[in-house]
């Protein structure tokens, strides 16, 4: 066994299990998938419920893939995507610094989500009993690759209602109480801080 990647593993992975179900069910404090649908709203991703479904679910089976090591390139693209967006849609403007409502820790998480991609789980898990040659450089690459495209192509046009098209309102919509300046970022917006 090898410490890093056990790490990556028997933290990040849960701890997104975790952040997924916070958003798809309410637990672990979290507000459940018609609060985080009215944040996804406020950032214009509509309908937002079914943005909120699709972040929480992509976290949460994310999270289970890298803990049990199970098909380690899917569950990296899938934390990958949802990092991405949350750059994108939240943090991009307020630069690096988490304490400014900055990237830095899902630019950390992208990085952790390419080592664990590249070195595979190690043992014990899935991928090494059943695909031991499914990690390696290329692989962490197109992870992140499929993590970019995904997250562009569920924010597109295309695939989001125009503005103003829903009703919902979000003034009054709980966030993560991840830190940044109150100007910086509304409620809602910190709901996509850790999406």
């Amino acid at each position: 066994m090898h410490l890093g990647r056990a790490a990556i593993r028997g933290v990040v992975g849960p701890l997104f299990i975790g952040h997924g179900t916070q958003k798809l069910f309410g637990w672990f404090g979290g507000h459940g998938i018609e609060a985080t649908g009215g944040a996804f709203e406020s950032m214009g991703l509509k309908p937002g419920k079914r943005h909120a479904t699709a972040a929480g679910a992509a976290e949460a089976l994310g999270g289970a893939l890298i803990t049990t090591g199970a098909l380690t390139p899917v569950g990296a693209a899938l934390i990958s995507g949802t990092m991405v967006t949350a750059i994108r849609k939240v943090h991009a403007s307020n630069g690096p610094w988490v304490t400014e409502g900055g990237f830095e820790y899902n630019v950390v998480l992208l990085g952790a989500m390419a080592a664990i991609t590249e070195m595979g789980p190690g043992t014990p898990s899935v991928d090494a009993a059943r695909f031991p040659k499914l990690k390696g450089t290329t692989l962490a690459l197109l992870q992140l690759a499929a993590g970019v495209a995904s997250s562009f192509l569920v924010t597109s046009p295309v695939l989001n209602e125009a503005a103003g098209a829903s009703s919902e309102q979000t003034a009054d919509t709980p966030g993560d109480p991840a830190p940044a300046p109150a100007q910086a970022q509304t409620n809602g917006e910190r709901e996509l801080a850790t999406a």
